[in-house]
């Protein structure tokens, strides 16, 4: 039997960081020593109050189905923590609680994006952006920041080039993932008055907004003048709360969108599960300590790889949020030879920057320890790939 298939599941290629962890995982179980570097997860495992708080659900019977859009005292933990970062315009009734934040990402492309539909990128973004648009058949425009250290206000004028009046939605990631920089607040004041202008909707991804360093402040879009109605702000609790694997995410939005979007998330997924919830109250409410440690420990290990790199001569944006860095490996552009090299060769295994639109670099995770970031420049280094 021949079977035909979506063209919009076959415009979409699979994930390349998915790719690359499961290339390390064949080494792994053929006995080679990877050090994985490609893994956009926290290493830390998720604080015990938080655990702890999901078996006391479970016993106290937390197993069934909860409202669609989440229950009510987590939505009003969250609603809480969005007025502490000045996000007043969200109550409860503005939020949907979803398993993870890559869930509430597709339910929001789902409702805002029809046939046709512009979709404009920062880059490098994070892979999914592009297959999420594809998938509701938007269409790409996109604005490359690698010329500016990945910096936004450098690339305004690009991006007022790029945005017009056909573009439906703007999707901005501040920390970034795949190169942790952080935007300025005149970046997203730029960003606040082309979305104005041209009346778009804007995806504030603000996932890694607990992961910054060096005293910086991720600005939310959503508390600028102009910006409430059109903002819908995202969040999770894989990161800051090291809690991937528990699948928690939300965005917050105006009624209407949520309104719409309920439908695509109650004909799918029909709520997140119901003791996690119960978890993710925990971890707003009593986990700062946890968090501010996690966050801690990635700082010293941004600067002692920063350092390691430059030892050996190799330039890299120094990131502000999040656990990533992007060094320029292949200024030829040939950064999958390369990454296949490292993995290949060096047992180090990273992900290609032209999976994100920046060909010539590759992302880095320093989720790991400094032993561990060590090796891999040692590998690095004695293969000559750096």
């Amino acid at each position: 039997m021949s079977m035909d298939f979506a063209s919009r599941v076959e415009r979409v290629e699979p994930s390349a960081t998915l790719a690359i962890s499961n290339k390390a995982s064949e080494l792994e179980a053929d006995g080679v020593d990877v050090v994985d570097l490609s893994v956009g997860e926290p290493d830390f495992d998720t604080p015990e109050n938080i655990k702890d708080a999901a078996k006391e659900a479970l016993d106290a019977g937390h197993t069934g189905y909860t409202p669609s859009n989440g229950i009510p005292d987590l939505k009003a933990a969250i609603a809480e923590k969005l007025h502490d970062d000045g996000l007043d315009q969200y109550g409860p009734e503005n939020l949907v609680v979803t398993p993870g934040g890559k869930q509430a990402l597709y339910e929001v492309f789902q409702t805002v994006i029809d046939d046709g539909d512009e979709v404009a990128l920062l880059d490098p973004a994070w892979v999914s952006y592009e297959a999420m648009a594809k998938l509701a058949g938007g269409t790409l425009t996109r604005v490359d920041t690698a010329a500016h250290d990945f910096q936004l206000a450098g690339a305004l004028d690009d991006l007022a080039e790029s945005v017009s009046d056909d573009t439906e939605l703007l999707v901005v990631n501040s920390p970034g993932n795949p190169h942790g920089a952080v935007y300025s607040r005149e970046a997203m004041e730029g960003v606040r008055d082309l979305a104005v202008e041209h009346d778009v909707t804007v995806i504030s991804d603000e996932i890694y907004k607990e992961i910054t360093y060096d005293g910086v402040e991720a600005v939310s879009l959503g508390t600028l003048d102009g910006m409430e109605d059109r903002t819908v702000t995202l969040n999770g609790f894989s990161k800051a709360y090291s809690m991937t694997g528990w699948r928690l995410g939300y965005f917050a939005a105006p009624e209407e969108l949520v309104s719409q979007a309920g439908k695509v998330h109650s004909h799918s997924v029909s709520c997140a599960v119901n003791f996690v919830q119960h978890a993710g109250i925990e971890a707003i409410r009593n986990t700062d300590e946890a968090v501010e440690e996690m966050r801690q420990a990635f700082a010293e290990r941004r600067e002692f790889l920063m350092d390691l790199f430059a030892d050996h001569g190799v330039h890299v944006p120094e990131p502000q949020g999040a656990f990533y860095m992007m060094p320029e490996v292949a200024p030829d552009g040939d950064d999958t030879a390369w990454c296949d090299e490292a993995i290949g060769e060096a047992h180090v295994a990273t992900v290609p920057g032209s999976a994100f639109g920046t060909p010539g670099y590759a992302r880095i995770s320093y989720a790991n320890s400094k032993d561990r970031l060590q090796e891999a420049v040692d590998r690095l280094a004695e293969h000559g790939l750096i």
